[in-house]
């Protein structure tokens, strides 16, 4: 759910939709309302029914992305493109335009970083990609960041390993510990400084098949291009706002995660320092993680291409269900 409400937006509900709208549109209108996000998001009854055309139209978009039937989505399809994602996409730009208010005209306006903190296998890179087309889109520039794209290259990971021989936890990418914060800064940097037509810069890509699964940075020429001038960046991980908990806490549930906590105490100068708007996705279950995760890696084998085992990706979600 988004993180925090907008400012000056009213949360109140008016009573009757207006203006007056057609019968499909009533019922789009009506699911929308009976959904959780759009009190959270500001959105009154009367605003929702003023931008019925622009649901549709980001609903249409949203189901083509996915590759859905927009004239015969399933309750579960509806409810997660038009109580879901087209909500949390209004929320956003509701941020990107209060953000770049805050400038004067003829400024060097940095593009917002919006973080998105959800559990792993819990669907936030499918949610950040909505987002991201639909920035694009309505022609707002913007450019998606995961924390996987930081992860050590696959010789740097095989260093820490030996640095921390029997650790489950660091022998594998996932954990604090097993991602180059100097280059996640430096990029965040860069992405800052692209407030101009014609400023171009490559944005780095993981590839989780490469080694057998184990991953290793991709290769620069497949990293994609994004141009200024930038007016978002979503960036997404399961760990994005974690902090260090007590060492007795951690130590009670796995020795091995003391030095994965001490590790965590720089994270927040290398990433939660750049963001200024937050998009927290919470679980009910948290031990749904591990099977999450382990269906992606299923899915990343019946696609061909090699995944971790069973046991790697428990040690990948031991911190998450700490």
């Amino acid at each position: 759910m988004p993180g925090r409400r907008p400012n000056g937006f009213a949360a109140a509900a008016s009573s009757s939709p207006s203006p007056a709208l057609s019968a499909s549109e009533r019922d789009l209108y009506d699911f929308i309302c009976s959904g959780p996000l759009v009190d959270r998001i500001g959105h009154t009854k009367e605003k929702v029914a003023g931008s019925i055309d622009r649901w549709l139209r980001c609903g249409v978009q949203v189901a083509r992305l996915l590759r859905l039937d927009e004239r015969r989505l399933s309750e579960a399809e509806k409810a997660r493109v038009y109580q879901f994602y087209i909500p949390v996409f209004l929320w956003c730009e509701d941020q990107v335009v209060e953000h770049r208010a805050k400038y004067d005209d003829g400024d060097d306006i940095p593009p917002l970083v919006i973080g998105v903190s959800a559990p792993q296998g819990s669907g936030k890179t499918t949610l950040v990609s909505a987002l991201d087309h639909l920035f694009q889109v309505a022609g707002r520039k913007s450019a998606t960041l995961s924390i996987d794209d930081f992860y050590l290259t696959a010789k740097e990971q095989n260093e820490l390993r030996d640095r921390y021989p029997g650790n489950a936890l660091l022998e594998l990418r996932g954990n604090a510990g097993s991602h180059d914060l100097q280059f996640s800064v430096e990029t965040l940097e860069s992405l800052m400084k692209l407030t101009k037509e014609g400023i171009k810069m490559k944005v780095p890509r993981y590839d989780k098949s490469a080694f057998g699964g184990r991953g290793d940075r991709a290769d620069p020429s497949v990293w994609p291009e994004v141009e200024g001038p930038l007016e978002v960046v979503l960036f997404e991980g399961w760990m994005l706002g974690f902090k260090p908990l007590p060492n007795e806490v951690v130590k009670a549930v796995d020795p091995q995660l003391e030095v994965v906590n001490k590790n965590l105490e720089a994270y927040y100068d290398a990433w939660d320092r750049f963001i200024k708007s937050w998009i927290v996705i919470k679980i009910r279950e948290p031990s749904c993680v591990y099977q999450w995760r382990l269906q992606a890696e299923i899915a990343m084998k019946a696609d061909g291409k090699p995944g971790m085992s069973d046991e790697e990706v428990h040690s990948l979600t031991k911190l998450s269900l700490i």
